[in-house]
């Protein structure tokens, strides 16, 4: 009686994420299979899934295709102020980063990486593609364009390491001022390819453009984040 599911749905909801808030589910965990599920709650796998995917919309739980449903473990705090790189903020944190090089390579840079990077018309960049993980969860999916005039050579070193780290030891070349946009999103085909999310995902877009110490804009990156990863965490000194 499609009349109930509403009803049905909201107390699907209030139970689960009050056995996930007093930790019967424990964050990480894996949700017993739908069937049982359905049947746990005598409802339809339709009404069910319609429970679920409202908490997966609140960032509580998750899915993974062929495997089931997982309690989303804490989010990371994520601070634009704060100098740090991916595995020393995971680290930081108490959490397992890992990461992941998908391809490495000198192309000719689209017109948004142009401007991005304000640099002329048909001028070749290096894309690093990688994917990161936190606690071996795909979290993240970033493009980082480069400046190939300060970075000679660089698709020669290890790029699973921080860039960070490898633009300090072997060109001299610090971060300076660096410039956040972020933004909500709906994840593309490569993006969403990549983090093993469905084309059209939420997601969080943030697009960073990176100078050095002596002001010059040296990369930039454009980050895709799973929606239920991070939250952005500020404190403004006075």
């Amino acid at each position: 009686m499609r009349e109930d599911a509403p009803r049905t749905v909201t107390a699907i909801c209030r139970s689960l994420q009050e056995q996930i808030e007093h930790g019967l589910q424990p964050k990480g965990g894996k949700l017993p299979a739908e069937r049982k599920l359905s049947e746990l709650f005598a409802t339809t796998r339709i009404t069910l899934r319609e429970a679920l995917g409202q908490l997966e919309a609140q960032g509580l739980i998750y899915r993974e295709e062929r495997r089931g449903w997982f309690v989303s473990p804490p989010r990371l705090a994520y601070n634009p102020l704060v100098r740090s790189h991916f595995h020393a903020m995971v680290s930081e944190q108490g959490r397992l980063p890992a990461t992941e090089v998908l391809s490495a390579r000198l192309l000719p840079a689209s017109v948004e990486v142009c401007a991005l990077l304000e640099l002329p018309a048909f001028s070749s960049v290096y894309q690093i593609r990688r994917a990161r993980r936190i606690d071996d969860r795909l979290v993240l999916y970033v493009e980082h364009y480069l400046n190939p005039a300060y970075f000679p050579g660089i698709l020669e070193f290890d790029l699973t390491l921080s860039l960070t780290d490898l633009y300090a030891s072997e060109y001299g070349i610090h971060y300076g001022r660096v410039r956040f946009d972020i933004l909500p999103t709906a994840l593309q085909s490569e993006a969403a390819s990549n983090l093993k999310l469905a084309i059209g995902s939420p997601a969080l877009r943030i697009t960073r453009i990176n100078r050095d110490q002596h002001g010059r804009i040296i990369d930039c990156d454009l980050e895709f984040w799973r929606h239920d990863a991070i939250h952005v965490s500020v404190e403004v000194p006075e």
